[in-house]
């Protein structure tokens, strides 16, 4: 019996790990105290293990010293940075300002409060990466609108939530920095690869929206143009203005940028700069101008709207467009979102006047709720690296790669089985619970079976997508339930009483979206191409291709690659050496002979003056031979017991380099 647990010890440590979970302990005392318990038991049934079990009581010595690599992980040190950002975001009111002129941009068309809060929700996650944020704040701000103009209560609260979470693929995401730093892969890399497939989840999220208000336009009304803003003199909207004003800021972003060397993310990212850069500039001119003179050339709708995006699309710059083109690491990007957040909200609050926007009470919120996300990461980490510890001591890594690699289809069958498992798992754990104990255990099986970890790591980033959208146990509904009217509550603005929203009609309304981003995983993994694009900059080699060619030296022209030879005329000796280096003795090793093909020179006794002179070869007709120094013979001596007399060849000890 002792044998049979000790060489099924991971399977049974994973379980009991599982059950420690279901039961309801915290994830991270739970993998320490399953590290530690079976660390004991592995100790004491090594002996009857037959070897599968690599336990012993000094190995806990390594502890401290993982848990000091933990703390000391530079990758790690963005998670705070991109907290801080996103929190200052959303509690000073830019979210807010966001959704409230994209809802007045939208707002007459079918759906079109639907449509900007997955807008505003992909914004925020290219500026925050924080799910808790976005869907707080759009759930404070946008369902009460939506609620008031007769949305449909599962459809607003399933926009809301799944529009939050598309922090979770859209960098700068923080499942992203961990899914890189458990696989060991470039953040840079993992971002740029995740660019893509976060736009394209978004557009499918407006897609469903489309759908639904062509089969029940009842459930996404327009906005009544009397609830609509930000009109010009005659009544008209201005939205030829912003148009043309869009187009012009595309298309020289597009020619600014169109002979650079940077393609793909990286090319998008600098356009949109080049882009906003323009806009922002006519839009503080027309500002300007209207001041002095009364004149405007940008209508009130382009210039609120050109005034409310920059922000957001700068620290999208400042975050995405550094790390893209390599000039900052994603630790420095985090750090400057971090205190580019902080600059802009101080200036949101003095041009608006308004206290409220930007002060230290927000500040000390902000920093106080980072160190509880960032204390909580660490301490799940220092539990996985305790329960890995134990569980790479009995082979469970082999166990795990065995029983992944030997799946029937090769990758694909792989890749189908391991999202299965990850999505079910995902109903139980946090995103960042699956990263630290399941990813470490899938990533060497991926890479043994040839998957790009990359793209692996952007079809499991968009899986866990889903573990904040899955009833029971989805944080965003959570957080949306946290601010969503459960009561039947008076409206602001229209007087009239609104009936609340109720925990199933959250569950429901985000079932149609949790299927969507099913889809996305098969389109992730049907178009690889979607990830791949990162590696289009990185020039490949074929290595049965590969040349080398090794010039003669001493000679005109005979340098090395790239290095000028001898100019022609000089006429310069070659160099002499002189004898072996102090230490190594008069002859090679024993064991190298003479090449094949020569036939190796007499023996030659040692002497006290140099061997006799070889005299130089003729000079070719063409062109004088450069003047050769006497070289000596070199001496050999046959080595015994080597196959045919094989002579060692010894280096005369008495050369000096000829006089200039």
């Amino acid at each position: 019996m002792a044998a049979w647990i000790a060489q099924n010890m991971a399977p049974i440590m994973f379980a009991s790990l599982v059950v420690f979970l279901l039961l309801g302990y915290p994830v991270a005392f739970s993998l320490g105290a399953c590290g530690l318990f079976f660390f004991i038991i592995g100790v004491e049934l090594a002996p009857v293990s037959g070897g599968s079990i690599s336990l012993s009581w000094p190995l806990l010595n390594s502890l401290p010293e993982r848990i000091f690599g933990v703390m000391n992980n530079d990758t790690l040190l963005a998670i705070p940075f991109f907290t801080l950002m996103g929190l200052v975001l959303e509690r000073s009111g830019m979210a807010e300002d966001l959704l409230d002129t994209i809802g007045q941009l939208f707002g007459t068309i079918r759906g079109g409060l639907a449509y900007a809060v997955i807008f505003v929700g992909a914004l925020l996650a290219a500026t925050t990466g924080v799910v808790a944020a976005s869907v707080i704040s759009m759930g404070l701000i946008s369902l009460p609108i939506m609620l008031r103009y007769g949305y449909d209560r599962r459809v607003a609260s399933g926009v809301i939530a799944a529009s939050g979470t598309l922090a979770q693929i859209i960098p700068p995401s923080l499942v992203l920095i961990v899914m890189a730093d458990q696989l060991g892969k470039s953040v840079g890399d993992m971002y740029e690869g995740a660019f893509i497939p976060g736009l394209v989840l978004s557009a499918l999220y407006a897609s469903y929206v489309f759908i639904v208000s062509m089969v029940k336009p009842e459930y996404v009304p327009g906005l009544p143009p009397e609830a609509v803003g930000f009109r010009e003199a005659d009544g008209s909207r201005g939205l030829l203005s912003l148009l043309v004003l869009t187009l012009l800021s595309g298309f020289a972003g597009y020619f600014a940028m169109a002979g650079s060397k940077y393609r793909g993310a990286d090319f998008v990212v600098l356009c949109m700069a080049v882009g906003i850069a323009l806009a922002f500039g006519l839009a503080v001119l027309n500002w300007i101008v209207g001041k002095v003179t009364g004149f405007r050339f940008l209508s009130h709708m382009a210039q609120q709207v050109t005034f409310v995006m920059v922000p957001p699309l700068f620290l999208i710059f400042l975050v995405l467009g550094t790390i893209f083109i390599g000039v900052a690491t994603p630790t420095e990007g985090g750090a400057m979102g971090a205190m580019g957040a902080i600059l802009l909200a101080a200036f949101k609050r003095w041009i608006d006047g308004n206290p409220k926007r930007f002060n230290f009470a927000l500040l000390k919120s902000a920093v106080e709720a980072t160190a509880k996300l960032s204390a909580f990461v660490v301490f799940i980490l220092i539990g996985a690296r305790i329960f890995s510890l134990t569980f790479y001591g009995v082979n469970g890594h082999l166990w795990v790669e065995h029983l992944l690699v030997s799946l029937p289809g090769g990758q694909a069958g792989f890749l189908i089985v391991v999202n299965i498992m990850v999505f079910l798992l995902a109903f139980f754990l946090d995103f960042f619970e699956l990263a630290f104990i399941v990813i470490p255990l899938l990533g060497p099986a991926a890479e043994k079976l040839g998957i790009d970890l990359i793209w692996f790591g952007v079809i499991l980033g968009v899986n866990m997508q889903t573990s904040f959208m899955h009833p029971p146990f989805g944080f965003a509904l959570f957080y949306l339930r946290s601010v969503a009217p459960v009561a039947p509550f008076v409206d602001k603005v229209t007087g009239k009483t609104t009936a609340g929203v109720t925990t199933g009609e959250i569950y429901w309304g985000a079932i149609p979206f949790v299927i969507i981003q099913c889809i996305m995983v098969g389109l992730v993994i049907a178009f690889p191409g979607m990830v791949m694009h990162y590696k289009s900059q990185v020039p490949v080699m074929d290595p049965s291709k590969v040349q080398i060619n090794i010039p003669g030296l001493g000679g005109p022209g005979g340098g090395l690659p790239g290095l000028p030879g001898i100019p022609g005329g000089l006429n310069l000796p070659p160099p002499a050496f002189g004898g072996p280096p102090p230490g190594l003795g008069g002859s090679l090793p024993p064991g190298l002979g003479v090449p094949p093909g020569l036939s190796p020179a007499p023996a030659a006794a040692p002497a006290a003056t140099p061997a006799a002179v070889v005299p130089a070869p003729a000079p070719a007709p063409a062109a004088p031979a450069p003047v050769v120094p006497a070289v000596p013979a070199p001496a050999t001596t046959p080595v015994p017991g080597a196959p045919g007399g094989s002579p060692v060849i010894e280096l005369p000890k008495d050369l000096t380099p000829p006089k200039q």
